[in-house]
């Protein structure tokens, strides 16, 4: 993985019990991915995004779909950003990989409402300019 981006889009979620995340308080699944890898650069993406938001590029039906980055590496994030241009979609730069806790407890939250069916799969969560 040395010099490579990795794009970690995981949601450290226990879908047994839908009541907690499965990575110790303080820290990120991303964050622990960079340790494990530490020649990659890591990017926190796509894991407050659902599918159907990625495809159609909205969130509802009005909303464009914004695709939170978090890196401690601006090149890795200018390198995905590079790869989707062109696409449906808005990124945005939320910062340092630490970032990825608040990115993780947000598609945990988003996720767990809409398992409850308060929230459509179709939907989610919007940044509104």
């Amino acid at each position: 993985m040395k010099d490579k981006v990795l794009i970690d889009i995981t949601n450290p979620v226990d879908f047994e019990t839908m009541d907690h995340m499965l990575v110790p308080d303080g820290t990120s699944a991303a964050e622990l991915i960079q340790e494990k890898a530490p020649g990659a650069f890591v990017v926190k993406a796509f894991n407050t995004n659902f599918a159907n938001t990625l495809a159609t590029g909205k969130v509802g039906f009005h909303e464009q779909t914004v695709v939170l980055m978090a890196s401690d590496f601006l090149n890795a994030k200018d390198k995905v950003a590079e790869a989707l241009t062109g696409c449906r979609l808005k990124l945005m730069d939320a910062g340092k990989l630490r970032r990825a806790r608040e990115m993780e407890a947000m598609g945990f939250l988003q996720i767990s409402l809409a398992s409850a069916g308060k929230l459509l799969w179709t939907r989610g969560f919007a940044i509104i300019d």
